[in-house]
């Protein structure tokens, strides 16, 4: 991410002489805008890509440097604004020349990198992250991954994926929209304006009315949906616009100093000090702020207000002025090719550990920081400025016709990516039925039990990593629509869905969050022969109990709560043979620091859900919560350690087990139609949690049982439910 337009601008003196009254009304500060560099303006550009670089690398070290992109977002819209400013729209021929230039300053380098990316992808990543890459540098070469990364950041399965070599691309594409539609603003307003007379009027309350629009529904979404809001360009608008504004205000205030010497002086103490101000308060915030700050809503204004400061101020090169720093040649040089940093930086830090087979380390950091700033420069000389400076390039009709055929590349190569990676898994899906079906003692969980299987390995996995990444139990889709199953943050709302035979004999509950629905595989197998048919009754993070679970916003809490008191008079109401129920605890208890403080709380708040099933009569199976590593995604490493995964990423049960309050609160009730079911032997034999067992991929995440080996389980699950007394 980076300010688009170039630091070298002038600014109109005025749109319309008759107006120049109405614009000095409303002018905040009234600076020199001298014509050529400003130097201010490429300080701010590299301390703001410092900031976002510095806070990828060392995340604890500067826990809020992602306003670095906050601060981008105000010079954009500063810049892009004056330079409209003194070139108002007033056809479509403006602005399709305004997206020409747009264009040219642009796309030529994040294709570039968008393109060297994906290469880099398949040389590098696990085949794991290769469809979810191409599918985010599809979006990203269209300029709408910020709405793919949205979508993402409130599905709550997709929302903890390995973070993609093309994430950082959600700036630029709200740059871009905001380039869509910011002109097309001032064509409009400025057609309006002068219809009634009052052009700069009109301008200026039209852009005002967007920014505290924006600023409103940042402010309102963040607070109820932040997952969505981070990504969401309509909660960004506004920083942008907030520089689009003062643009307007200094536009036509003048550029003479006036007032004499000791005026003059006087006047550049002031300005460094506001400047100082403005810094001051952006580095606050990179210093106190955090991943845990609700963002970007209100606290948002702090470093763009600060980035006004500084830009309004204009300080001079002089004295004790940041501008004087700004002005060094290394500073200037670093806002040069700040775009290119950006561009760069990320890609190098997420493909770094795998390209080395090592993890960064504060060496790796440095050297991962030298290629950044030699790739963004030879991209600066060899892509930005030839593309910009080219004569055939600055033709409007060869400009959209490049883009198009450039764009239209990068798309296919990141779609050829993604076709070869779901083609393989269509094969893996083909392959694990043809297994399933055969029934195959050395497939999945039933491998334990007979000692003459030979050894898992790579070449020999039913489904492989990439594969085993999506292979998840059909509650994640719904029984025939494609719908998830789940009840979802914030209003938690029942969604029931139906499996197994439809005119089933014995009708099964299953009831819980994600780690609920893993089980459904498991029973799906059962149904097949016993003739069962299952109800699920699941919410997504929302372990049914009677104590408070934090979700952020906190109307999640009352949700979940809600949810649960009611889905436990539902099974109640509905009556089923046999509830099977199986959660995990995901989120903290009202008033706890961590989740292991809040432990026994939830163990009393699941004894009144469970007391209530046991007192309408229901049989009532808890099956115990699964070992997992939660610390690694199972597949990656899979994937990263083809010929060592037995080694590389096993682990003790004990280590990996993790408290399960509801199977504690089961236990306790000492009911003998309540009963806790264990199946924790079968999925870690001999003690050992192990990726693959029976050739099958044991989880498609950190923390989920893969569908393959969920539907292996399904003899052990009806084994243990009739030992424990509750099926026939």
């Amino acid at each position: 991410m980076r300010a688009t337009a170039s630091a070298h601008f002038a600014f109109a003196p005025q749109l319309c002489p008759s107006d120049v009254s109405i614009v000095s009304k409303v002018t905040v500060l009234k600076p020199f805008v001298p014509r050529g560099l400003r130097r201010d303006i490429q300080g701010l550009r590299a301390m703001a890509v410092t900031l976002v670089v510095v806070y990828h690398l060392w995340p604890t070290r500067l826990s809020g440097g992602f306003i670095g992109v906050d601060v981008f977002f105000v010079i954009s819209g500063f810049l892009i604004t004056a330079h409209l400013l003194g070139h108002v729209p007033t056809r479509g021929s403006d602005l399709v020349a305004f997206w020409a230039r747009r264009i040219r300053r642009l796309l030529p380098a994040s294709l570039t990198v968008l393109a060297a990316t994906l290469v880099g992808t398949c040389l590098f990543l696990p085949e794991t992250q290769w469809r979810t890459t191409a599918d985010q540098a599809r979006a990203a070469a269209l300029y709408v991954i910020n709405w793919r990364l949205s979508s993402d950041a409130v599905d709550y399965l997709a929302a903890d994926n390995t973070a993609t070599p093309v994430q950082h691309f959600w700036s630029l594409s709200v740059e871009e929209q905001f380039y869509g539609f910011w002109p097309i603003l001032l064509l409009v307003l400025g057609l309006l304006g002068a219809a009634v007379g009052a052009r700069r009027a009109v301008i200026g309350v039209g852009l005002a009315v967007v920014v505290a629009t924006s600023f409103v529904y940042s402010v309102v979404h963040t607070a109820s949906v932040p997952a969505d809001a981070y990504f969401n360009t309509g909660t960004r608008m506004w920083e942008l616009g907030a520089g689009g504004l003062l643009a307007f205000c200094v536009a036509g205030s003048g550029t003479g100093t006036g007032g004499g010497t000791r005026r003059t002086v006087s006047r550049g103490r002031w300005r460094a000090a506001v400047a100082w101000a403005g810094l001051a308060l952006v580095a606050a915030t990179a210093v106190l702020y955090s991943d845990a700050t609700p963002f970007p809503g209100w606290q948002a204004a702090l470093p763009v207000l600060g980035t006004v400061a500084v830009i309004a101020a204009q300080a001079p090169d002089s004295g004790l002025s940041p501008t004087r720093v700004a002005a060094w040649r290394p500073v200037q040089g670093l806002g040069d090719i700040s775009y290119s940093v950006y561009l760069w930086h990320w890609p190098l830090i997420v493909l770094w550990p795998y390209a080395f087979n090592s993890t960064r380390g504060t060496f790796d950091n440095l050297a991962i920081i030298a290629a950044t700033l030699v790739l963004a420069t030879l991209t600066k000389r060899l892509v930005e400025d030839r593309f910009r400076t080219t004569a055939w390039s600055s033709r409007t009709g060869r400009t959209y016709g490049w883009a198009v055929i450039s764009m239209a590349v990068v798309v296919a190569a990141a779609l050829t990516v993604s076709t070869v990676t779901e083609h393989r898994s269509d094969q893996d899906i083909k392959r694990t039925a043809a297994l399933l079906a055969a029934h195959d003692p050395c497939v999945g969980a039933s491998v334990a039990d007979h000692p003459h299987c030979p050894a898992s390995t790579f070449d020999d996995l039913v489904r492989g990593p990439a594969a085993a990444s999506s292979d998840m139990s059909d509650a994640y889709r719904g029984a025939s629509d494609g719908k998830s199953c789940f009840a979802a943050a914030s209003g938690f709302r029942s969604i029931p869905c139906t499996f197994g035979d439809p005119d089933g004999t014995l009708d099964v509950a299953l009831v819980g969050n994600s780690h609920g629905g893993q089980w459904l595989p498991a029973l799906e197998a059962i149904a097949a022969t016993r003739h069962w048919r299952i109800h699920t009754y699941l919410a997504s993070a929302c372990a049914i109990n009677e104590t408070p679970q934090v979700f952020n916003p906190p109307a999640g809490t009352d949700g979940c709560l809600k949810w649960s008191r009611r889905t436990t008079k539902e099974v109640v109401r509905d009556a089923p043979d046999l509830v099977i129920v199986a959660a995990s605890v995901a989120r903290k208890a009202e008033g706890t620091a961590s989740l292991e403080a809040g432990a026994s709380q939830f163990k009393r708040g699941a004894l009144p859900v469970l007391r209530s099933w046991r007192n309408a009569g229901l049989k009532v199976a808890v099956i115990r919560d699964t070992p997992s590593p939660q610390k690694f995604n199972v597949p990656d490493c899979v994937a990263t350690h083809p010929s060592s995964f037995d080694s590389d990423c096993s682990g003790a049960a004990a280590d990996w087990l993790h408290p399960d309050p509801l199977a504690a609160a089961a236990r306790a009730l000492d009911d003998p139609h309540v009963r806790v079911v264990d199946l924790t032997p079968h999925i870690c034999p001999d003690g050992t949690c192990r990726p693959v067992i029976g050739n099958v991929i044991g989880w498609f995440d950190g923390s989920h049982l893969s569908a393959t080996f969920s539907s292996t389980l399904g003899p052990y699950l009806f084994r243990a439910l009739a030992e424990a007394g509750l099926v026939d």
